[in-house]
């Protein structure tokens, strides 16, 4: 089968579509037919040798002790090496892909998705009623983490640039902040919680921002090494000597939160935004646009897909 895999040059790291052995399902595995596959930071940030995580496809085979999932099975989740044609996942990784959803917008939830409806939910607590900013509001986290909120009943201000304000609103945002015209922290409003997808902002800006007492939940970092560390050691000194809170979080991948985020998605007008798609031979250029912090929502790699970009 055909797989993107980092292969190591004199320059540093380059990725490259070559011919790999289909993988074997260990026994508490399915093997997947990959019919959509979704690019995250991580596939960058720590360029391991089988990019892709985030997945939807077909259960082609399953290990000794896998119960849960049957051939033919249409799933979604997350597993290794999922920039393939054939990518092998664990049974408790997994959920039935909703039947209303295609396999490209399956493949957008769960990483993003969890990320926002357990930042929302569990690191955030956010309540009904209560106010939210959410920062990076038009991208992968950002675009669930709007619908969400608005589904636990939040009052929601989304900030974005200018090109993503109709999409943001669209999602049901209350309030929008177009950055390239408005700086949050110069508002005067104040927030329950504040949602932080992109790592671009002091936590001074944040702390400005929220109530006594409030909270701010950091999915984003900055791509420094140093100053991840910097804001993760700040975060925790403000957490002790402040009633507001300072959290760094990461997804917990729990089948359960990945049933509840197909529950959202099949109800009302929920539904996840897709930004490009690349075929399995533009893997690299998916990655690096990705990168660039400028992508709307989710990019996909499809590897039924022809061609070398969009």
């Amino acid at each position: 089968m055909k797989a993107a895999v980092y292969t190591k040059t004199k320059t540093g790291k380059i990725l490259e579509i070559i011919d790999v052995d289909t993988p074997i399902p260990k026994d508490n595995e399915v093997l997947l037919k990959i019919r959509a596959a979704s690019v995250n930071p991580l596939d960058w940030r720590l360029k391991a040798r089988r990019p892709g995580v985030d997945l939807a496809g077909e259960v082609v085979a399953v290990g000794n002790r896998a119960t849960q999932c049957k051939l033919g099975d249409a799933v979604f989740g997350t597993g290794k090496g999922a920039f393939a044609e054939y990518a092998c996942a664990p049974e408790s990784a997994l959920a039935p892909k909703p039947p209303t959803l295609t396999f490209e917008q399956a493949a957008c939830l769960p990483i993003a998705g969890l990320t926002a409806l357990q930042g929302l939910r569990d690191t955030g607590k956010l309540l009904p009623g209560q106010k939210v900013l959410i920062n990076g509001a038009s991208g992968g986290i950002g675009t669930f983490a709007v619908q969400i909120a608005k589904s636990l009943g939040a009052e929601v201000t989304g900030v974005c640039s200018t090109r993503n304000v109709e999409m943001v609103r669209s999602l049901g945002a209350d309030h929008i902040i177009d950055y390239t015209q408005q700086d949050f922290s110069l508002s005067g409003s104040k927030y329950h919680l504040v949602l932080d997808n992109v790592g671009n902002r002091t936590l001074l800006d944040f702390r400005t921002v929220m109530i006594p007492g409030g909270r701010c939940a950091m999915a984003g970092a900055p791509k420094e090494l140093l100053a991840v560390l910097t804001r993760l050691l700040e975060a925790l000194a403000r957490r002790l000597f402040l009633r507001q809170k300072f959290i760094f979080f990461l997804a917990k991948i729990r089948k359960h939160d990945l049933a509840k985020l197909s529950e959202l998605m099949t109800t009302g007008k929920r539904t996840p935004v897709i930004d490009k798609s690349y075929p399995l031979n533009g893997a690299a250029a998916a990655i690096a646009y990705v990168e660039t912090g400028h992508a709307r929502a989710k990019v996909l790699i499809v590897p039924s897909r022809i061609g070398d970009q969009e």
